[in-house]
């Protein structure tokens, strides 16, 4: 059976990653795109639609497919503010969620974060557990949330601070008891999020680095 993915956030460190591994999936056929600006891809697989984040309820149609793939997401320096941050982080993904659920699209996969908590004092980490929160209140029947910990790869926007990060955790992980907090590849999070959607699994399902890491190659 040939499925169709839809995904957002395909620009991304994971999104990219993703898009490619669907590409060479022979599980999917097709794979539509949803950016905020043109993304062509070789493949004749992947639909790209560069579509008004603000008014994404004018593009349900498009949200239509077999799998949901979440994987959008900024900071708070490229969004300039704190709200503007939620509002990529949260709403767009939220009403994405909400029409597609609308749409019959049976398995939603979200990339959420380490230590997403609606209650935390954590901008950052408040607004992914709000996220968490309100998704798996929406009727899919199958959700599956990853919450990796630092990501590892090559952005389009240099991050100094996780540059550093990605200097250092490797090596500090290896302490005992900091295992659990080691940084993960972009592709390696796609690879888990292809993995779950081959494969049956719970109805709702919160994953968290360990369990991301497990069944991938060391």
């Amino acid at each position: 059976m040939t499925k169709t993915a839809i995904v957002l956030g395909a620009t991304g460190l994971v999104g990219r990653a993703l898009v490619e591994r669907l590409v060479n999936s022979s599980n999917f056929t097709q794979v539509i795109t949803l950016t905020r600006k043109s993304a062509p891809h070789q493949s004749p697989k992947v639909e790209n639609h560069v579509v008004n984040f603000d008014h994404l309820e004018n593009y349900q149609p498009l949200l239509a497919g077999d799998c949901l793939f979440s994987c959008l997401g900024t900071t708070k320096k490229q969004a300039g503010s704190i709200p503007a941050q939620r509002r990529v982080d949260l709403d767009y993904q939220l009403l994405a969620a909400q029409l597609a659920a609308k749409n019959a699209v049976s398995h939603y996969l979200l990339v959420s974060s380490s230590g997403a908590d609606a209650k935390s004092l954590s901008p950052y980490l408040k607004m992914k557990g709000e996220l968490e929160q309100q998704v798996l209140q929406l009727p899919f029947k199958r959700i599956s949330i990853l919450q990796p910990s630092l990501l590892l790869g090559t952005r389009d926007h240099a991050r100094a601070g996780e540059q550093f990060a990605a200097l250092l955790l490797p090596t500090l992980c290896k302490l005992p008891g900091l295992r659990k907090y080691r940084p993960i590849t972009g592709d390696q999070v796609a690879q888990k999020l292809l993995a779950l959607s081959l494969a049956p699994g719970p109805a709702r399902q919160t994953l968290v680095l360990d369990q991301i890491f497990a069944g991938l190659p060391e």
